[in-house]
């Protein structure tokens, strides 16, 4: 619909476009090569010219998403194999093949959240999921080429003025409805950007947003459950590849209330999350959030509630809060792994000491959100 086209992922008829335009882009052997190419060929000028011209000639046969999804799968599988210890889930039971879902998330990494959740259902036999992304990610045209080839939609929020906000928030809305109502499924992550310093909390303006669509309909916010199955997902990282420069971001915000990114900066902690070490991961897929909330507040609570209480402690979560001072029992869900405590401890001994405490927070916060809405750790 000519309606979303500012917005919405690329349709099939575009995907050969699109995918020359991908692989002769200057930068794509070098954000590619790392997936690509052995480690000693990684960051190198013929590793890189490798890289483009390898994909030039695998990707010539790509004329669908799907066959762009499937083709990302080989690479992102093995991704996982190299950077993930374990991925394990729970709560596939909940979801109906027949039915689609907005799954809401907590939202730690740029790609590796969304991508991780349609790996593990499109493997379980449900259909892959469109995934909100914020236009800030998708000032770089090979980043926002990249993931609307992977059925991303744009958030828009750098419009400028009431009226253009208010209309930009709305065709978000009702394309998440025109979805919905196709039968497709939708991601979306609980507040605007990744939580840098862990603290998964559901923004109430969100659901505000999501209930424009239905504006017409006499339906307020706190109505949306009626109109829309919400399913809340609890995404567990036991290691943050990018929990240094999250840290560094932090601490200069909290001294000069801004912080000011490079061009290159997204792509940059894109590849970062994907390539690097996460130790063991663990995705819950809560039941479909029910029940009446009175406000966009209490629905966002509800939902808090439910990711939070599906998140999974992991040994390095429990040492950061005692590393903070904080009174926890020894919670972790797992036992701890010497390696893996070992690239937590090489992280804090990197981290400048002015910015230690933002490091270690991304950890314990889990702990700490947990115990400030009563929900108990064993």
């Amino acid at each position: 619909m000519p309606e979303y086209d500012s917005i919405r992922p690329f349709d099939d008829h575009e995907v050969a476009t699109v995918v020359e335009r991908v692989v002769r882009h200057p930068n794509f052997g070098k954000a590619a090569s790392k997936l690509v190419m052995p480690e000693m060929l990684q960051g190198t000028n013929i590793g890189e010219w490798l890289t483009s011209q390898l994909l030039r000639i695998k990707t010539r046969h790509l004329r669908t998403v799907s066959d762009c999804q499937l083709f990302i799968a080989d690479y992102f599988e093995r991704l996982i194999d190299e950077t993930i210890d374990e991925l394990t889930v729970s709560g596939l039971e909940h979801l109906d093949k027949s039915r689609c879902y907005l799954f809401m998330s907590n939202h730690r990494d740029i790609v590796m959240d969304p991508s991780l959740l349609n790996v593990l259902i499109h493997n379980a036999g449900h259909e892959t999921c469109r995934i909100a992304v914020g236009d800030n990610l998708l000032t770089n045209e090979l980043a926002a080429d990249l993931m609307r080839l992977n059925k991303s939609f744009v958030v828009e929020r750098s419009v400028i003025g009431a009226r253009a906000t208010m209309t930009a928030l709305t065709r978000t809305s009702r394309y998440i409805r025109h979805s919905l109502e196709e039968g497709v499924s939708i991601w979306i992550a609980q507040r605007e950007g990744r939580a840098k310093d862990g603290w998964d909390r559901t923004d109430p303006a969100l659901l505000k947003m999501l209930g424009l669509a239905y504006r017409e309909d006499d339906a307020q916010p706190v109505g949306l459950l009626d109109r829309v199955t919400l399913v809340p997902v609890s995404i567990s990282y036991e290691l943050d590849p990018c929990a240094l420069r999250k840290a560094h971001e932090l601490a200069v915000m909290a001294e000069h209330s801004h912080y000011d990114k490079s061009d290159e900066e997204d792509l940059q902690s894109i590849v970062l999350g994907m390539v690097g070490w996460k130790g063991r991961v663990h995705l819950h897929f809560n039941e479909t959030l029910t029940g009446h909330f009175d406000t966009p507040e209490e629905l966002a609570l509800g939902i808090d509630r439910s990711i939070l209480a599906g998140m999974r402690i992991f040994p390095t979560h429990v040492a950061a809060a005692k590393m903070l001072g904080d009174q926890v029992p020894d919670a972790a869900d797992v036992e701890a792994k010497p390696n893996v405590m070992s690239c937590f401890a090489d992280q804090l001994s990197a981290c400048p000491e002015s910015e230690r405490e933002f490091l270690l927070v991304q950890y314990a916060n889990v702990l700490r959100n947990r115990k400030d809405l009563g929900i108990a750790t064993s």
